[in-house]
């Protein structure tokens, strides 16, 4: 197992070596979006599901930054490693496609479980925040960060350039995320658009974090963590085929 702690260590002393970049900019950015929502928009909203706008929302912003760190800690370290063609000295190795896969994702699941904690940390400061199951917190930040780091490796093999990396970024996870109840209850959406919601997985994400914090849920907690395992097997099976066919990489 030294060829896997070797590669988890180098992805994890990769986005340690540049945390101003890697840890500080999410949190900023969610203590921006508390600031407005909290101060300039939070008091003139009612209360939704018996808790204060600024308790509903901060789970969602909390899983946004999970989400990003996952999906830009993969994607940007395996597509600089075939840039620089250091991947390939990890597939002319004996180092098992499996052991790949995981030395990256695990980077990119402890940065977004780091940025999580920061920016908790942050808002504890700003608003009193509770955690009503943190054993199930935990759960959706580890399979959501987990869902989106596969998410980033996938985009990683099959980008060409830097500008393929921001284009799942750009056109689906940012629209998914607005989309996705961060900011309003579905109840309040039309028959129709809460029948779309229903295909977007951010919205099962962003429900399991809340009832965790709030213990407030509109879907079924199993339903969203059946979905997210799901989603996650699709993706590393897929992931795993592509790593054997050495796509992106030998072709």
């Amino acid at each position: 197992m030294t060829d896997l702690y070797t590669l988890t260590r180098k992805e994890v002393a990769r986005f340690m070596r540049v945390w101003k970049q890697t840890l500080v900019p999410p949190v900023i950015t969610i203590v921006l979006y508390l600031g407005i929502f909290w101060k300039f928009i939070g008091d003139r909203i009612s209360v939704i599901d018996g808790v204060s706008y600024i308790d509903f929302i901060f789970p969602g912003l909390l899983m946004m930054s999970v989400i990003m760190a996952s999906y830009q800690n993969t994607s940007s370290s395996f597509f600089w490693a075939k840039f620089q063609k250091s991947i390939e000295e990890l597939f002319v190795s004996p180092m098992a496609y499996w052991k790949i896969l995981v030395g990256f994702c695990f980077g990119a699941v402890l940065r977004s479980m780091m940025v999580a904690w920061l920016v908790f940390a942050a808002a504890a400061f700003m608003t009193e925040i509770h955690i009503e199951h943190i054993g199930l917190a935990a759960l959706f930040i580890f399979l959501s960060a987990l869902l989106f780091a596969l998410l980033g490796l996938y985009n990683g093999l099959y980008a060409k350039s830097f500008d393929d990396i921001s284009l799942i970024p750009t056109f689906l996870i940012t629209p998914l995320i607005y989309l996705g109840w961060v900011f309003y209850p579905i109840s309040i959406l039309p028959d129709f658009w809460q029948t779309v919601s229903l295909f977007n997985p951010i919205l099962y994400m962003v429900n399991g974090l809340r009832y965790a914090f709030i213990g407030v849920s509109d879907i079924n907690i199993w339903t969203s963590i059946g979905i997210l395992l799901f989603f996650i097997t699709v993706l590393t099976t897929v992931i795993l085929y592509l790593l054997k066919k050495g796509y992106g990489i030998r072709s």
